[in-house]
């Protein structure tokens, strides 16, 4: 059994909700191994997925965001010559890979060398949700230091 109950955070934490939604999905969604891929943290707050994409082309290549979802899919065209293999090692189908991204995580950019897709990724966290230190005491908040988080 694969199921994680959540019902004690409900009863201490407000808009959890969409946590709960993520989990859910997590459990429920079973993608095969096609095409293997690494996430890697390049540096704070920069990350790379790169994707084994050997025969696809940029043109049978789509990236798309939508909401907080990264979809990447590979469609490959139809070859009108009939091959035989004796051996076929490497796939040639299609495939649709979804990853979740978490707050302020923006695509700046997406690349295809040698068969390795890399989709460049960056937090960039707004200004007003960096913590800040407030002086204590007079009537108007004063920020006296921000640093990023």
């Amino acid at each position: 059994m694969r199921t994680i109950d959540l019902t004690p955070l409900y009863k201490s934490a407000i808009g959890f909700d969409r946590f709960a939604k993520v989990m859910d999905e997590a459990m429920r969604v079973e993608q095969g191994g096609f095409p293997p891929y690494n996430i890697e943290l390049v540096e704070q707050d920069k990350y790379r997925i790169t994707m084994a994409v050997a025969g696809f082309s940029q043109d049978e290549l789509d990236i798309e965001i939508e909401g907080d979802t990264l979809r990447i899919e590979g469609t490959k065209a139809k070859s009108d010559a009939a091959r035989q293999f004796l051996h076929q090692g490497i796939a040639e189908r299609n495939f649709k890979r979804r990853f979740r991204l978490a707050d302020h995580v923006k695509v700046v950019g997406a690349d295809l060398q040698n068969g390795l897709l890399h989709v460049e990724l960056e937090r960039e966290i707004p200004e007003a949700l960096k913590p800040r230190k407030i002086t204590i005491g007079g009537s108007e908040p004063r920020v006296i230091e921000a640093k990023a988080s």
